[in-house]
């Protein structure tokens, strides 16, 4: 349920030029929620995916229980009361 969230197919040949070590993302299950949603706002540009991606990074580096406990409760919190960066 936690991990970077998965990118469209015709984006990521774009970015993995863009961002360094772009596919290592993939080394763990995608999810539907991550520590880059919560903690990023919406963005489309390279820029933006350049900032989630050093979360999702943070987020590989750093699993574990706690972290997923409170990426979800963030991720609620977020939905329910619009408080989103």
């Amino acid at each position: 349920m936690v991990g970077p969230r998965p990118e469209r197919e015709v984006f990521i040949s774009e970015l993995e030029k863009a961002i360094p070590y772009y596919r290592f993302r993939h080394a763990v299950k995608p999810g539907v929620t991550g520590l880059a949603q919560v903690k990023y706002p919406y963005g489309a540009s390279v820029e933006d995916a350049i900032w989630k991606h050093k979360y999702d990074i943070y987020y590989i580096k750093h699993q574990n229980w706690m972290m997923e406990v409170k990426i979800l409760f963030l991720t609620v919190k977020t939905v329910l009361f619009g408080m989103g960066r």
